[in-house]
């Protein structure tokens, strides 16, 4: 997941976090093209530097109010967050060739899967009071879900998350959304640190191991072209968030293979209403170019990007919204 996100980033991002002009204050003065915000300048100057050409982006992308009006003590705290993640560049200097790439790839998958052994006994070994006490939401095993995750991400990239401040409490049901670019998507989310359950294809429930895993912690298996397996998920995800849980879902359905986001699926956003939950749009920028194949890996920085959760009766209406939100962080947006 190397990208070099442009002024289009920061502009819908520091818009979403409170941090751009109003609707009819006018552009503020040209920059050089692809210049940050200066050096040591203040919260006021990062939040302008960030939000040029981008007045009034959270509402054009149907997000309701801006943040400043409904989480005033975020507004400082987005912007300053929006203009370090710009400031900062996603790819490290000089990537790698393709050997280089398929050696830390390699790396990687050995280094998962020497955490898999013992993380996979712990997850064993809590399992019985796991099954007795938290049958439905299964919190021990998500938490060790999420140290394997960070343990196997943090010698070979960065994770930077902005407008953490946006995200419902841990235990406020949710369903979060998010584009699809990487085998790195799964491993990054985790870094939101929100115990939430992801539908997988069923084929991945038998990797040894990993598959196990997320058989023991409650994830949700989908048969893609089983129409019975797609209602069963349907009424598993809102039993889930009407006992107090979370789930993530990816509403393109599968990877995109060109690095454009695709079209979304409904079936996210009709979950949200059924269950009377928020979505959360949460862009992942720079997985696809970590690992734009499964073999290779590349070093550098991803970020996700959270957006203010969306309230909606109409399932048609929260698609629209979120996708928009997802995009509107994209690179070249």
């Amino acid at each position: 997941m190397p990208s070099t996100p442009g002024p289009p980033f920061p502009a819908r991002a520091a818009a979403e976090h409170g941090g751009a002009r109003g609707a009819g204050s006018g552009p503020p003065p040209r920059r050089a093209a692809g210049a940050g915000p200066r050096v040591g300048a203040g919260p006021r100057a990062r939040a302008r530097a960030g939000a040029g050409g981008g007045a009034g982006a959270g509402a054009g992308a149907g997000l309701g109010p801006p943040a400043a009006a409904a989480r005033p003590a975020a507004r400082g705290r987005g912007a300053a967050a929006v203009a370090r993640a710009a400031a900062a560049a996603a790819p490290s200097a000089g990537a790698p060739g393709r050997l280089g790439r398929r050696v830390r790839a390699a790396f990687f998958f050995g280094w998962t899967l020497l955490l898999s052994v013992p993380l996979f006994a712990l997850m064993l070994a809590v399992f019985p009071a796991v099954w007795l006490f938290d049958r439905l939401l299964r919190r021990g095993e998500h938490a060790v879900n999420t140290l394997w995750a960070f343990l196997s991400g943090f010698p070979f990239y960065r994770v930077e998350v902005v407008g953490a401040d946006l995200l419902p409490a841990a235990s406020e049901p949710a369903v979060y959304v998010s584009n699809h670019r990487s085998f790195l998507d799964i491993f990054t989310l985790f870094r939101l640190n929100r115990p939430f359950k992801f539908v997988s294809k069923t084929s991945n429930f038998l990797i040894p191991i990993i598959g196990w895993s997320m058989f023991l912690t409650g994830h949700l298996m989908l048969k893609r072209t089983d129409r019975r397996s797609q209602m069963q998920v349907l009424k598993d995800s809102i039993a889930l968030l009407k006992a107090g849980g979370s789930v993530l879902l990816f509403p393109e359905g599968t990877r995109s293979r060109d690095g454009a986001m695709g079209e979304f699926k409904k079936g996210a956003f009709s979950i949200a209403v059924k269950a009377g939950v928020p979505v959360v749009p949460v862009t992942l920028v720079g997985t696809g170019d970590l690992m734009p194949e499964t073999l290779e890996l590349n070093p550098g920085t991803i970020r996700i990007v959270v957006h203010l959760p969306l309230h909606s009766e109409d399932a048609a209406d929260l698609l629209e919204r979120s996708r928009a939100a997802v995009a509107s962080a994209l690179p070249g947006a």
